[in-house]
C-alpha cells in the first residue's frame, strides 16, 4: 500500500519577495562591478598615457603616427567607455534600490534589457530580471505597494 503526500502550497508571495531580495542584491553587485570595471579602464588609461608619451616606443619606427594622433584617438574610447560605465553602474545601483522598495519597475526592465548587453554577467543578470519582473504576482507586489504608499497612514489628517 502506498499512501500519496499532500501537495505542499507554496506561497507565492514568499517565494516573490525572496527573488526580488536576491534581484536588488545581484543589481547591487553589479554596480560595484562596474566601478571594479571602472578601476581597470583607469589603469589602462595611466598605462597607456605611459606608453604614448615615452619617445623611446615612437622613435625607431618610420612613417609611424605621432604619439599625441594616436593619444586623441584613446582619449575618445576612454571617454566613452568610462561614461557608460559609469552610467551602467548608476543605473543598476538605482535598479536595486528600487526593486528593494518595489519602485520604478519598467525603469529596471530597461535596466534589465541594457544589461543583457554585458557578456556573461550582465546578461544573466537581465535574463533574471526580466522572468523575476514579468511574473504577474510580481507586478501584483508592485502595485499593492503603490497603493499603500498612496494610502495616508493611519492617524494621520488627509
Amino acid at each position: 500500500m502506498t499512501t500519496q503526500l499532500a501537495p505542499l502550497m507554496r506561497d507565492q508571495r514568499k517565494a516573490d519577495a525572496e527573488h526580488l531580495r536576491i534581484l536588488s542584491l545581484c543589481h547591487f553587485i553589479m554596480a560595484g562591478l562596474t566601478v571594479a570595471g571602472l578601476g581597470l579602464l583607469f589603469f589602462h588609461w595611466f598605462m597607456m598615457h605611459q606608453f604614448l608619451e615615452s619617445p623611446s616606443a615612437w622613435g625607431g619606427a618610420p612613417n609611424a603616427p605621432s604619439p599625441r594622433e594616436a593619444w586623441n584617438v584613446f582619449r575618445w574610447f576612454y571617454l566613452i567607455f568610462g561614461t557608460f560605465t559609469i552610467v551602467a553602474g548608476t543605473a543598476n545601483a538605482s535598479s536595486g534600490w528600487l526593486i528593494r522598495n518595489r519602485r520604478g519597475r519598467v525603469f529596471s526592465l530597461v535596466v534589465a534589457g541594457l544589461n543583457c548587453m554585458g557578456l556573461p554577467f550582465g546578461t544573466t543578470l537581465g535574463v533574471f530580471t526580466f522572468v523575476v519582473l514579468l511574473r504577474e504576482s510580481v507586478a501584483e507586489l508592485y502595485a499593492a505597494a503603490a497603493v499603500e504608499r498612496a494610502s495616508p497612514a493611519p492617524g494621520t489628517p488627509p
